[in-house]
């Protein structure tokens, strides 16, 4: 995996692994950030955090992609790609609360790599029900499919098809 420039609002791709680990483990156990992951019980500390990235490191080694650091404007803002996920394309964008308002700008880039150079279908999100705020999602395209159990929690799992974003992304 490389680092890379987007050259968009001084956003960079990297690797988590050039991260600082505490810097991970803060973005982890914000309280805003979990209230959206019903899946990280307990403080991550750093051992979690170790397992964390090199669980995402051995991803790219064997499926050559998944998630990436976001570096904005030097700061480290949070996490998130295209993940293997039970034989899905799993799309992960995990932001701390003060780089929110960027999210769009990185789920195109995300998307756009996903569609286009890894020539991936369908991609995946899966959302507890907790989250009822999903307007967005669906604006992007995304259609709800089913409901399914992960590690004893409900998601949402809702798709979105390479040839509906083409068609709704043409320039």
């Amino acid at each position: 995996m490389k680092t890379n420039q987007l050259g968009k609002e001084g956003i960079v791709f990297a690797n988590l692994a050039e991260i600082e680990k505490s810097k991970i483990i803060d973005l982890m156990n914000n309280p805003l950030v979990r209230r959206q992951m019903p899946l990280l019980k307990g403080e991550f500390n750093q051992a979690d955090c170790e397992k964390f990235v090199a669980s995402k490191e051995r991803m790219w080694k064997e499926h050559g992609f998944g998630p990436w650091a976001f570096v904005i404007n030097k700061q480290f803002a949070g996490w998130g790609g295209i993940q293997p996920e039970d034989g899905e394309a799993d799309l992960a964008l995990v932001l701390h609360p003060d780089f929110w308002g960027i999210g769009k700008v990185l789920y195109k880039e995300i998307i756009g790599r996903a569609f286009y150079e890894l020539n991936i279908a369908t991609v995946q999100v899966l959302f507890p029900p907790s989250r009822t705020r999903i307007k967005g999602l669906l604006h992007l395209g995304f259609k709800k499919e089913r409901e399914l159990d992960i590690g004893n929690e409900k998601f949402i799992r809702y798709t979105l098809d390479k040839s509906d974003w083409i068609k709704d992304n043409k320039s």
